[in-house]
């Protein structure tokens, strides 16, 4: 299908002579996917109504307690400042925001009336404005309103540079939030801004109460009690928090749904292991729901088959990958490692990083540990398929790691390890502690040593890993160590987020508290540029154009080097109905949650 006829379906979905229906069954025919074609339509203008939630429970509670496990613990209960997707995941069951992504890649709206659109008049034809329509009689936690007010707050909350908010991101486009009324918001954008469901909406979404959080805007936030203890909006009222240990909640019985939540109260546990998690769910059905199941497939089949759950997978933009440090993480300057005013003294040589590329045996990794639950890749952009780069590809060869190692100078010394300019290849590389990663270091530890580069491995407590504590020098965002390997999640079915950890502005630095996205320190003009580009790209097709480029100059510059595009592996009791979304939380209906019987 060329250009031309797309838009003129899309034109014949606006006049109604196509249905949305059978326009996405046309693009499935054509190679393409469900979330692609929800979103060629919402960034069309087109009004599109999302699938119906089928909730069955015909009156609020009644349902016990709902247990929820999440091996890498919460460690704080405000939305503008998880660092974390466990972080993220948790503040869901307490607030909300005004629309979320299906697993269609539809939005759906929550404390929106409405999605915006041309139809009805939320979306302007130059992108440069969006209104929202918010839901009445919605009331926080304490009894107060949820109004216009409260949204315009969230916007000046998380733009203040000394809010330190990680969600700063996707609120900085914004030139002014104005309040038409009490229940409508005009956001005008400094430019055309095809993606304009980005503030306000999913993970970074979450809007927080004015009237709590006002005299902790900027350098105060940290201080605001409310949080460690939410009042928002959502289906469960705060109880208790110990932070890296537990969250409980009870059900709202305000809540702005009929007849939700279905759970009279809500248990998160943390700490542990994937593995322990699995088991506590598929096995012997302790808990309702684990979180982030990263376990080798072998195992879960194993666990499956004692009848007590399933693994729940779904396609998503996540990706398994090492991040090659791009500054010197053991030099110190201005009381900060791993700074921009350094250069990392082996990896600035390009033939070292190269050599690295192609000795991660990627094909094995998916084989051996992920199984069902990813698929190798050459790409950090994979999902939706429009934007999946057909440009490039990997490959596994320590004979030719080996020959571009010698061909630049780097030789092996009495010891085996390679050498030059007095300087030796030998690298700390650092994970979280969990048994996929753990061996994944190994299969890579093992090729290295093989083209003549030592690796010291280096396996951190998830908890303290992924934690937003600025003062541990062991979490990811402070990355002291040569490289290191996680995961990053893509919270939507647009990567305009989610590629922003790569440009300049984003860089994680101790001036900014380590809140900044871009981990690896990677910075490049040529994709600032066309970033900024993509970000007023009206056009759908020349946009996908733009983010397909942006995925090659960060990856063939092999700093940045994808694994795995990882599924979304959750494990569910039988009989636990979720509402689950591979582009937003996994917790982002549970309103909607219920139990079988």
């Amino acid at each position: 299908m060329n250009e031309r006829d797309l838009r003129n379906q899309i034109a014949d979905v606006k006049a109604g002579r196509l249905s949305r229906r059978e326009f996405v069954q046309r693009m499935i025919a054509v190679g393409l996917t469900a979330p692609m074609a929800g979103a060629m339509l919402s960034y069309s203008g087109v009004a599109v109504a999302a699938d119906p939630i089928n909730y069955k429970p015909t009156k609020a509670g009644g349902g016990g307690t709902l247990k929820l496990l999440f091996w890498q613990a919460p460690t704080l209960l405000n939305p503008h400042f998880a660092i974390g997707t466990k972080d993220q995941e948790c503040c869901r069951l307490f607030y909300e925001p005004l629309a979320g992504w299906d697993q269609d890649g539809n939005l759906v709206p929550i404390l929106a009336a409405e999605i915006p659109s041309k139809d009805n008049g939320g979306l302007a034809e130059d992108g440069l404005t969006v209104i929202w329509k918010l839901k009445q009689g919605v009331k926080w936690h304490d009894g107060k309103p949820f109004t216009a007010d409260d949204v315009i707050f969230n916007w000046q909350y998380s733009i203040n540079p000394d809010t330190a908010a990680v969600s700063i991101g996707s609120y900085k486009g914004i030139k002014s939030a104005e309040k038409v009324d009490d229940y409508t918001v005009k956001l005008t954008f400094a430019q055309p801004t095809p993606f304009w469901a980005d503030a306000f909406v999913a993970a970074y979404g979450s809007v927080i109460p004015k009237h709590l959080f006002a005299d902790y805007i900027g350098g105060k936030s940290r201080d605001a009690p409310t949080n460690l203890k939410p009042v928002g909006t959502g289906p469960y009222l705060f109880v208790d928090f110990k932070p890296g240990d537990t969250i409980s909640g009870k059900l709202n019985p305000n809540y702005h749904q009929p007849n939700r939540p279905y759970f009279d109260t809500v248990e998160v546990k943390g700490g542990g292991d994937a593995v322990s998690a699995a088991r506590a769910v598929l096995q012997t059905g302790e808990y309702d729901y684990a979180y982030n199941l990263q376990v080798e497939d072998e195992i879960l089949l194993k666990l499956e088959a004692g009848g007590q759950g399933k693994a729940a997978l779904t396609i998503t933009g996540n990706i398994e990958f090492i991040a090659l440090n791009v500054t010197d993480p053991w030099t110190e300057v201005d009381g900060e490692r791993s700074s921009i005013k350094t250069k990392h003294p082996l990896f600035s040589d390009p033939a070292v990083r190269q050599a690295i590329n192609l000795l991660i045996d990627r094909a094995s990794v998916q084989k051996f540990i992920y199984g069902r639950a990813g698929v190798a890749t050459a790409n950090f952009l994979n999902n939706p398929e429009r934007f999946r780069s057909p440009n490039t590809k990997f490959e596994y060869s320590i004979e030719k790691a080996n020959q571009i190692l010698e061909a630049a100078g780097w030789k092996k010394g009495s010891s085996g390890v390679r050498e030059k300019d007095g300087k030796q290849l030998k690298l700390v590389f650092q994970t979280s502690i969990n048994a996929p990663r753990q061996k994944n270091q190994a299969i890579i530890k093992q090729a290295f040593g093989k083209a003549g580069i030592e690796v010291e491995l280096k396996s951190v407590v998830a908890s303290v890993f992924f934690s937003s504590d600025a003062a541990n020098p062991d979490t990811y965002p402070h990355f002291y160590c040569d490289m290191e390997m996680y995961q990053t999640t893509m919270p939507q079915a647009d990567p305009q987020f989610f590629m922003n950890q790569f440009t300049s502005w984003e860089v994680s630095t101790k001036e900014n508290k380590w809140q900044g996205r871009n981990i690896s320190r990677w910075q490049n003009k040529d994709y600032d540029e066309t970033y900024r580009q993509a970000q007023k790209e009206l056009d759908p097709v020349k946009r996908a154009a733009l983010f397909i480029k942006l995925n090659d100059l960060v990856v063939t510059d092999n700093y940045i080097l994808p694994e795995i595009n990882r599924r979304n592996c959750i494990g569910l009791k039988n009989g636990i109905v979720a509402n689950k979304s591979g582009w937003d939380n996994d917790l982002w209906q549970i309103a909607n949650w219920y139990r079988e019987t």
